[in-house]
């Protein structure tokens, strides 16, 4: 992976939508697209691209049982394998949350043949909004059922950053 820019550059702009003064947990961003969205599990790192350039990186927790690929309901696991950023919530029981193509055609045959569900609802999401599961997070690394997890500044950028329909490869 080409690592020749870690930073937005001068040509590219973050910034908080609205003028109240108060907190706005919505973004806009006028910088080059991401053409796509790299999670390396093993090194608990997520890029956001445009083409081969690293335009943000961060650091990600997990499901509760990484390692593997997800291949049921309540297994744990974060998926491996590629699929696109499909929706989004702004409402979540998390800070916000981007969701995940997960399960894709070959992981529901996959689930069903070993007579089970392939499990769902995979999203790139912050912290949870409840005091109660947010002390339990921060005690712990991959603390998820399954998603991938970033501090709440971070999914701000990318919720603002990441539009629907951008690829994303969950690797090993």
């Amino acid at each position: 992976m080409d690592r020749r820019t870690f930073g937005l550059g001068a040509a590219a702009s973050l910034t908080l939508a609205g003028c109240s003064g108060a907190p706005n947990r919505f973004q806009s961003y006028t910088g080059p697209q991401v053409t796509s969205v790299v999670i390396n599990k093993g090194a608990r790192k997520m890029y956001l691209l445009h083409n081969e350039e690293v335009l943000r990186e961060y650091e990600v927790d997990l499901g509760f049982a990484p390692v593997g690929a997800k291949t049921v309901e309540g297994d744990g696991k974060t998926p491996e394998g590629t699929y696109v950023i499909n929706r989004r919530n702004p409402n979540s029981s998390y800070h916000l949350s981007v969701g995940i193509s997960y399960p894709n055609r070959q992981d529901v045959a996959d689930a069903s043949a070993a007579g089970k569900r392939p499990g769902g609802e995979i999203f790139i999401h912050g912290q949870p909004n409840d005091a109660k599961a947010r002390k339990r997070a921060a005690r712990v690394d991959d603390w998820t059922a399954g998603c991938i997890a970033v501090k709440n500044d971070e999914i701000e950028e990318i919720f603002a950053m990441v539009k629907d329909g951008t690829s994303i490869s969950l690797r090993l």
